[in-house]
């Protein structure tokens, strides 16, 4: 993750917006934190670091993709257990009226806040931890975008995000009847492409990763992401691509490293993706940081952006 997106960690506890703030933090210093609460909604993803969080009297150890869901009014805090792992989540604040205004164009939106729930914190699979994380990433950057309709973007993002988190309680409350052993697969499958995005990830070479057939393989991975495996994959390297592109690396550099055999394809599938061209996408974003830096690359000749 390019380091521009990172923000500098604050002691506040009011908005400064009057819709909603998000936060992408990463700390190395950690300091105990005493019980607080707000008047707004707070949505935490928990990324890395050795803690448990306290919500209310309940306090929930925490690993990679987990979720808090704090209403306004209810006390909570981090709890570290240790000084060794750089401490890293994104925090989503939701105004009361932002919430209500929401909840006006899409009445179930709420669902993860209600009584009904009745929840604080849940655990998500690597893969459902993936996709709550690629939409946190989208309202990140439409947050930093200075383009037309930013703000009803920037809404349809945080709206696809809390009905994502609906879906998820809402089936784990119902579970899917789908077996055991395909649900292993498709985790394996999500953790493997993770990991390895760049590498040869055919049907034909996944098959012999995993022992399995190919044809059985494509339709265990459609039937629970909602896409084909080359439709995802080619989604996961252009958004990979993107994080580059706004790091400042050559964007015909991007497309050979990304896994598109020229740049024209590259090209043409980025626009299509992303409504505009890599360049054009690139020359978007204000990034004060990154331009802070281009100064300072100039006077020291320095000529690389740590990613």
């Amino acid at each position: 993750m390019a380091r521009h997106y990172y923000s500098e960690f604050h002691n506040r506890q009011e908005m400064l917006e009057s819709d909603y703030e998000i936060f992408y933090y990463e700390d190395r210093r950690l300091s105990s934190v005493s019980m607080h609460r707000h008047d707004y909604y707070e949505i935490y993803f928990f990324l890395e670091g050795d803690l448990s969080y306290q919500i209310g009297k309940n306090v929930y150890p925490l690993r990679y993709g987990d979720v808090c869901l704090i209403p306004p009014g209810v006390f909570h805090r981090p709890q570290f257990h240790s000084q060794d792992l750089p401490y890293r989540r994104m925090v989503l604040w939701l105004s009361p009226d932002y919430f209500s205004r929401l909840q006006n164009l899409h009445p179930d939106i709420m669902y993860a806040f209600s009584d009904r729930s009745g929840l604080f914190h849940f655990s998500c699979d690597f893969a459902d931890a993936q996709i709550l994380f690629d939409k946190l990433i989208d309202i990140v950057e439409e947050r930093h975008r200075d383009v037309p309709f930013n703000e009803a973007m920037a809404a349809c993002y945080i709206a696809s995000l809390l009905l994502s988190i609906n879906r998820i309680i809402r089936l784990s409350e119902t579970p899917v009847k789908s077996s055991q052993e395909q649900s292993r697969l498709f985790s394996r499958l999500c953790e493997y492409i993770n990991t390895h995005l760049f590498d040869d990830l055919s049907l034909d070479a996944l098959a012999r990763r995993f022992y399995v057939n190919k044809y059985h393989l494509s339709h265990v991975f459609k039937e629970n992401m909602g896409m084909s495996l080359h439709r995802y994959l080619v989604k996961k390297r252009l958004y990979a691509a993107r994080t580059s592109v706004l790091a400042g690396e050559p964007i015909r550099d991007v497309a050979a490293a990304c896994g598109f055999g020229d740049y024209t394809s590259f090209f043409r599938a980025f626009k299509k993706e992303f409504g505009i061209g890599p360049k054009e996408f690139r020359d978007s974003f204000r990034l004060p940081i990154q331009q802070q830096r281009e100064v300072t690359d100039t006077i020291e000749h320095a000529v690389f952006d740590e990613i």
